[in-house]
């Protein structure tokens, strides 16, 4: 039954969003065709996206709409049936009604929204819109190509437009927008502290006590779009050079976890990345399943991809939990490889090698991978967890993961390089035919390059801090540990004094 004149009114009242909203939530005024609502956690940018598309609906506007975010989940649950969602703001004469199967909103006046995920960018191609509300852009793991096919199809009714509703992080695609900002695009920007009154005190303490002051909290919090750090060992220009849509066949692919040393809503991530590596030895980032969770789920979610990609093996960290990191894998897939990992060396020196693969454009993404690359940018060569208010895990399970692919005999160019080009910025001696020193006068000669090794010292070996080795005749050359000298010196390696 309609509700009676007044009690229409007592809700149109109660729900006027232009009297509740800051001036920060409501659409610009002018000519424009992409509205860019950029703002941190708790800001109210959801409501401020579901207020916009009530608006284009209840003031005739808009009649096809499409409702795009990360994952299909993510329309159903925020932007849908969330707390700030279309349907909880929706007054009782006006609210649509809502087909999950079919991915359907209509409204009792006709208009329709239908939902996209922009995992899937294909559905894209072909639906026409006159209005679209894209959430979390930046965080869409395929955002070029699902905002391409939105913006062909928003080509119904005399104005068009788009309103973007996401934390801000600095993906070519959001730089892109906002380098357009005064011309067809209009930037809205917002912080946490401007919603301090909705938010739970609780929340606001917390957060800002872990993230304020921090880079990640300029982000989070304040929502400013940050650029490359000085420094960090990878560049976003590197980042988005290695962006591709696909991947050949993989002749090898790894899981890689760097498990948490505590668990819950305050620990740490725990960092689970799958990358392959093909034919060619280019490698290829395929999935990353991070976040915080229990033993047991990261388990559940480690074996899955095993299983999904046909992985050779599971890799992960063992310095914290020892045995109990494969007790756990082995609860929930029994039958998997594993190889245990202890990370002897400090986390910069492990990901300077793999940063030179990205530096000699010899890794690919397949798709974007945010928060890993949001990790990645900002990883220093001085990187503090106390400063930075995190630790880096992804990045972590991405170095033991790229490590296990292409950091093997195959692939030892890749260190060459590397700890050569340290040598010789620190003017350590580095020989191209190396000579004997004192200590390796009684050895045998190193065998030709062109000899493969009966037992490959290389294999599984990551070089760690200490005195300078010669691996070959040709002079390649690596930093190990004083405690793997034996060892080398046993298989023919050459000692070079630094």
């Amino acid at each position: 039954m309609p509700p009676n004149v007044y009690g229409r009114l007592a809700e149109a009242l109660e729900r006027d969003w232009a009297a509740e909203a800051r001036p920060s939530q409501l659409p610009p005024t002018g000519d424009w065709r992409i509205w860019l609502l950029m703002a941190g956690r708790g800001f109210g940018k959801t409501r401020s996206g579901a207020e916009w598309v009530r608006d284009q609906v209840e003031g005739g506007h808009a009649r096809r709409i499409a409702l795009v975010a990360p994952t299909s989940a993510d329309v159903r649950d925020v932007m849908i049936e969330g707390p700030s969602g279309i349907l909880s703001i929706a007054p009782s004469w006006a609210r649509p009604i809502y087909e999950p199967s079919k991915r359907r909103l209509t409204w009792p006046n006709g208009a329709v929204a239908l939902a996209f995920s922009a995992d899937e960018p294909e559905r894209l191609r072909g639906p026409q819109h006159d209005a679209a509300w894209c959430d979390e852009l930046a965080a869409w793991r395929w955002a070029d190509d699902a905002w391409n096919n939105l913006l062909l199809g928003l080509r119904l009714g005399r104005n068009p437009r788009v309103c973007v509703t996401t934390t801000p992080k600095p993906i070519r695609l959001v730089r892109d927008l906002v380098a357009r900002d005064g011309k067809d695009v209009c930037v809205t920007r917002g912080s946490t502290r401007e919603n301090a009154e909705n938010l739970p005190l609780a929340f606001l303490s917390q957060i800002m006590s872990r993230y304020e002051g921090t880079r990640l909290g300029r982000q989070e919090l304040d929502a400013e779009l940050l650029e490359d750090v000085p420094g960090a060992l990878w560049t976003r220009e590197m980042i988005e050079r290695a962006r591709v849509v696909s991947a050949p066949e993989l002749r090898r692919v790894v899981v890689a976890i760097d498990p948490s040393g505590n668990s819950g809503a305050e620990g740490d991530e725990v960092g689970i990345i799958v990358a392959g590596v093909d034919k060619a030895g280019r490698g290829y980032v395929i999935e990353d399943l991070s976040g915080r969770m229990p033993p047991a789920e990261w388990a559940r979610r480690a074996v899955a991809a095993y299983e999904l990609h046909a992985a050779d093996r599971i890799v992960a960290e063992v310095n914290f939990g020892g045995a109990m990191v494969e007790s756990t894998l082995r609860a929930v897939g029994s039958s998997v490889a594993f190889k245990a990992v202890t990370a002897s060396r400090g986390k910069v020196m492990r990901a300077e090698p793999i940063s030179a693969l990205y530096e000699q454009n010899r890794v690919s993404h397949l798709g974007a991978f945010p928060s890993l690359e949001d990790q990645m940018a900002a990883f220093t060569s001085d990187f503090d967890r106390a400063r930075a208010g995190y630790s880096p895990d992804r990045v972590d399970a991405l170095v033991f993961a790229l490590t296990e692919l292409m950091m093997t005999n195959a692939s030892l160019q890749c260190w060459v390089e590397h700890f050569q080009s340290l040598a010789a910025n620190k003017g350590k001696l580095v020989l191209p035919t190396p000579a004997p020193t004192a200590s390796s006068k009684a050895l045998p000669p190193p065998p030709p390059p062109t000899k493969t090794l009966k037992t490959d010292p290389w294999k599984n070996y990551q070089p760690a801090r200490g005195v300078l080795y010669c691996a070959d005749a040709q002079g390649i050359i690596a930093n190990v540990a004083p405690e793997h000298v034996a060892a080398l010196l046993a298989h023919g390696c050459w000692e070079i004094e630094a």
